[in-house]
């Protein structure tokens, strides 16, 4: 009651204030599993207090424009994300699929061919919705050995009302929940802003991150006050709001509403839904979520970035983390992608008595080894020029490299000049080197 209490006032609040049109958030699992040791430990008060603070970070976090953040997860990690999320909503239905009575089996076959062959036939009425009318009213007419959705929980037909976390309001609470709020809205947020763009590219819109990451901390602190969890987007129920042809905030907030319809009206209906209806429209779900062209991916792409996404893919199935999951593969994007581009080659070419160094591509702080091993340090008394005409300083790294350059020559008796830094470079060099005016030339 608590998660399905959350679900329909962050899918109202986010209707409203949120960013990304035809979005469905709510409580969710992935923020559920980083809650169990705090309730467990003290109890659901304590999360309520947690999830308030989430909302907050959350907030802040929109007002410091997070968003900008998606553009450095790049394309290999967006695909792991979304076969990740594909193979987990698979997953979870085997239990409510395999090994239960040949009904279960009958229901879910019957559910899948509904599923995929009505859209050819009936547009306006999304298909899953039929699947579930149509065969929970076969069951109820005729009955089956399958397993309800009342076995898996107990639904309180009753508003939410509101409440005030029972917790002391101090420092010490405050050490309790701080690391589980700053790990929800983390979470919240990656998976809210991903799904976004998930739904972005389904639908060819633009949608304001920042304003999505504001509308999920005022829904996640809205939902405590009515004894709900934290939640964020749910890539399930917003592909099929989707596909179904839900494009407007209205689908969002019918989603919400039509839930507490659920509860407070239907729920003595509900709770006789078969579970095979709903896991068989899961599992188009699923179909429908894993990008099959990964198998091409994995081929045509670069090596780097087939093992990110399947690391992405891996870490997210074992952990049961899609943040970190994500987390894991932008970090090891950035570490070969600063490994490529970390190349540089020197070259040396004497010219009218001078010694010309050549230096062709990006120094920082990767590539300062590899350029210190080509040049050789045992000149004595000689006229050197150092030509970054085909090289760019990137960091105070690349600066200080110049500068030992400079000292360990100057050391051995050399006159060394640095030439043809670009406007960038020189600027760095301007600020933070230790060389002087008569070492730079044009």
């Amino acid at each position: 009651m608590v998660g399905l209490y959350a679900s329909f006032i962050i899918a109202v609040v986010t209707s409203i204030v949120g960013g990304r049109p035809a979005l469905i958030s709510a409580a969710t699992g992935a923020i559920a599993l980083l809650v169990v040791p705090l309730v467990k430990d003290h109890g659901v008060e304590y999360l309520l207090a947690a999830t308030i603070l989430m909302g907050i970070i959350q907030f802040i976090l929109g007002a410091l424009k997070i968003g900008r953040l998606m553009k450095f997860i790049p394309r290999s990690v967006m695909i792991g994300f979304v076969n990740a999320l594909g193979i987990m909503i698979f997953m979870a239905q085997v239990e409510h699929i395999f090994g239960i009575s040949i009904a279960t089996y009958i229901y879910v076959i019957v559910t899948l061919l509904t599923v995929y062959i009505v859209p050819r036939f009936v547009k306006r009425i999304p298909a899953p919705l039929i699947a579930i009318v149509l065969l929970t009213a076969i069951y109820l007419m005729f009955g089956a050995d399958v397993k309800t959705v009342g076995d898996i929980g107990k639904i309180n037909q009753s508003l939410p009302h509101f409440l005030i976390p029972d917790v002391p309001y101090n420092f010490e609470t405050l050490k309790i929940i701080l690391p589980y709020s700053v790990s929800m809205a983390i979470v919240g947020l990656v998976e809210s802003l991903l799904t976004s763009k998930i739904v972005d590219d389904a639908t060819d819109t633009y949608s304001n991150k920042n304003r999505e990451s504001r509308g999920q901390g005022i829904a996640n602190i809205i939902a405590p006050f009515f004894g709900g969890m934290g939640g964020c987007a749910m890539i399930g129920q917003s592909v099929i709001n989707v596909k179904s042809g839900g494009r407007t905030r209205l689908s969002t907030f019918t989603a919400g509403v039509f839930l507490i319809f659920l509860i407070i009206v239907l729920g003595g209906l509900v709770v006789k839904i078969p579970m095979p209806i709903l896991a068989g429209i899961m599992v188009m779900v699923a179909v429908g979520t894993f990008d099959f062209n990964s198998f091409k991916y994995l081929k045509k792409a670069p090596r780097t970035d087939a093992f990110v996404m399947v690391l992405t893919v891996i870490i997210v199935l074992f952990t049961h983390n899609l943040a970190l999951g994500v987390i894991v593969g932008v970090i090891f994007s950035a570490l070969f992608f600063a490994t490529k581009i970390s190349k540089i080659d020197v070259s040396l070419n004497e010219e009218n008595n001078i010694l010309y160094y050549y230096f062709d591509g990006q120094i920082f702080f990767v590539s300062i080894d590899s350029l210190m091993e080509q040049i050789d340090f045992d000149k004595e008394n000689e006229h050197i020029v150092l030509d970054f005409s085909r090289a760019h300083l990137w960091d105070d790294s690349a600066v200080d490299a110049i500068d030992t350059i400079v000292h360990k020559f100057e050391e051995r008796g050399n006159k060394v000049n640095v030439k043809r830094l670009n406007a960038d470079s020189r600027k760095i060099v301007s600020e933070i080197s230790q060389l002087n005016e008569e070492h730079l030339i044009s």
